[in-house]
């Protein structure tokens, strides 16, 4: 219907505008005649200055109802005798015409006015000037509208009756695809058809592909939900027998580490009662072998003990809890200094650093961190070691333990966070390599993670982030 109205419109607006310009050209036309008629009947008034002659000429004009204002003027443009259809006389001044014409013209208002030459042996002896209204012009515009009007409105009515009568044809199966499709879109059910026409049209073809595609949908999405259910019991079975291995390996690490304390006592119980009750009877490389089964069983009961830790973090309960860290420094610093109380640190500890974890686990995260940055530093006669909180790259929280010691090879980072795995000597440093590893599981527990980046002799900094 809006398609229809405007291609009415506009036709009915060109029409009107065409009519127009054809009216007034008419207009211009009869003026014209009736100047030439009127001029020819004044020449010999104009040429024998017979002013009352003239005026009966022009008094002829009152056949013409459109005329309202006739004017007679001589060669010096002087009026000579007028017309004017209701009585009063209205002066006009004659327009100026172009040399090389005879007459000119110019629309105004609501009125058109020609001037034109009077001409006797081809000298001009006079002009006519007339003055005509378009009040028929006016009523041809309103009849004009009227019918334009009447046309429009017949043809809406039709248009609307016509699409009432194609609305079932075309509307309907359109509106129930769409009704399908929102439905498909909201519920996520792709078993919903759409009938298809009776007709074997362009809709139909529309709506049968439609529900091709839907089959094929729905194949698809049926596979995919049996693929994700394989898949999701696949994954809980192997984290199941993933979660039983590690119990196992748990269990039998801890035994291990619990069975082997109890042989390493003895020797080094017995090592000591020879020292001791046969050192007499001992040379001096006896006894140096007795020195070094001790240092080594020492050695291994400290493995153990670290290994047997490290299993009791992992399989320990948590208890998260809102904690200040800054606190958990200060304190493990406290028992450095009291530890060395020689040594020349400066520890600065960002306040009142908050987390939420396990009180219990962040405090053995602290002690590594700081201890290592205690032990790290021990070769310099004044050290520094820093405690704070920053942002990475993603504007997430990190903590960090800075410190200015020994460092390490930043091509051997990756190696500092497994078990047992050292960048130094023990003769350099004191230590069994599970410290961090220790940390970074408990990092990994808390939802964090934790890296480090040095230089050799430039000191090491650790960072690590927390769940919040």
């Amino acid at each position: 219907m809006l398609v229809s109205s405007v291609a009415l419109l506009l036709a009915c607006s060109a029409l009107l505008a065409y009519d127009v310009y054809t009216f007034r050209l008419g207009i211009l036309d009869n003026l014209s005649t009736e100047s030439q008629i009127i001029g020819s009947n004044s020449v010999s008034a104009l040429l024998f200055s017979d002013s009352h002659a003239a005026e009966s000429t022009l008094s002829a004009l009152r056949a013409s109802r459109h005329i309202r204002y006739a004017q007679i003027y001589t060669p010096d443009r002087r009026p000579f005798a007028g017309y004017w259809r209701d009585g009063k006389v209205q002066a006009q001044a004659l327009p100026a015409i172009p040399p090389g014409q005879t007459q000119v013209h110019r629309f105004e208002g609501n009125g058109v006015a020609l001037a034109s030459s009077i001409l006797f042996q081809g000298k001009p002896v006079g002009f006519v000037y007339l003055l005509s209204d378009l009040q028929s012009l006016n009523e041809r515009l309103k009849g004009y509208t009227v019918i334009a009007t009447a046309v429009l409105l017949v043809s809406l009515i039709a248009a609307l009756l016509i699409s009432r009568m194609c609305q079932r044809v075309i509307s309907t199966p359109v509106i129930r695809l769409a009704e399908a499709a929102r439905a498909i879109s909201r519920e996520k059910d792709y078993s919903i058809r759409v009938p298809a026409p009776a007709d074997h049209d362009e809709l139909s073809t529309l709506v049968v592909a439609f529900n091709e595609m839907l089959d094929q949908i729905q194949q698809r999405d049926t596979a995919l939900l049996r693929a994700h259910d394989e898949l999701e019991q696949r994954v809980q079975d192997r984290t199941t027998q993933l979660a039983a291995a590690n119990r196992e390996l748990e269990a039998f690490s801890y035994s291990v580490a619990h069975d082997l304390r109890a042989p390493l006592r003895s020797i080094d119980g017995f090592s000591q009662a020879l020292l001791e009750d046969c050192v007499d009877k001992l040379d001096s490389d006896g006894k140096d072998y007795l020195h070094r089964v001790r240092a080594a069983t020492q050695r291994m009961s400290v493995l153990i003990d670290d290994l047997l830790n490290l299993s009791r973090l992992t399989r320990s309960e948590m208890h998260k809890e809102t904690l200040d860290l800054s606190a958990l420094a200060k304190s493990v610093a406290n028992e450095l200094q009291k530890g060395a109380p020689g040594r020349s640190v400066d520890f600065a500890i960002e306040e009142n650093l908050s987390a939420n974890g396990d009180s219990r686990l962040l405090r053995v995260v602290m002690e590594n961190l700081l201890g290592n940055a205690w032990k790290y530093t021990a070769r310099h006669s004044h050290s520094r070691i820093e405690f704070g909180r920053s942002q990475d790259a993603k504007g997430r929280p990190v903590c960090f333990v800075r410190d200015d010691g020994a460092g390490f090879d930043p091509r051997h980072a990756t190696r500092l966070f497994g078990a047992f795995q050292r960048l130094h000597s023990t003769s350099e440093f004191p230590g069994t390599g599970v410290g961090l590893a220790t940390v970074q599981r408990i990092v990994r527990r808390h939802g964090g993670d934790i890296w480090a980046e040095a230089e050799v002799e430039k000191g090491a900094t650790f960072f690590f982030t927390l769940s919040e």
